[in-house]
């Protein structure tokens, strides 16, 4: 059970672009557009291995946030949140091991399906990476007034 707030929850499971901010090498944001992928605990996203600075950037600061603030990329819900947290990368098999969130990717975006059909004619898309980021602290605005101050909460290991 995750201590996310129910609103967050939904816009994790609606939204097919979130932001995703990561730290480069001078201490600068650095943000990419990409697909997450909720299993009500964490969340997934995964980068191409070919020339992947986003990766390097994880590798030596794990601090992301990923904000979803655009509501025609969340089906249309208003609430907006940020969420930071701590990102893990999985490279043991660049074939294969991003696969065990393929059906969480399979039910957010079915054309991933005709993609696999060219697995192996677009060989350099599927060498991925699997990130798995872990929620430490959540602010949102449920009614997608970012004028305002947000709700915030923080996970249960965070300190106050």
């Amino acid at each position: 059970m995750t201590w996310l707030p129910e609103d967050v929850q939904r816009l994790l499971d609606a939204a097919l672009v979130a932001e995703v901010a990561v730290i480069d090498g001078g201490g600068r944001p650095v943000v990419h557009p990409l697909l997450p992928l909720w299993d009500g605990e964490r969340i997934y996203i995964t980068s191409s291995i070919l020339f992947s600075k986003k990766l390097e950037h994880i590798r030596n600061n794990p601090r992301v946030s990923v904000t979803i603030s655009d509501p025609a990329a969340a089906g249309g819900l208003r609430a907006r949140c940020a969420i930071q947290g701590d990102a893990r990368i999985f490279e043991e098999d660049p074939h294969e091991t991003w696969e065990r969130i393929l059906p969480l990717w399979r039910e957010k975006e079915p054309a991933i399906d005709a993609f696999l059909g060219k697995r192996y004619a677009l060989p350099l898309f599927f060498e991925r990476s699997l990130i798995e980021i872990t929620p430490r602290r959540v602010a949102w605005w449920s009614d997608g007034d970012v004028g305002r101050a947000p709700a915030t909460a923080a996970g249960p290991e965070v300190a106050a």
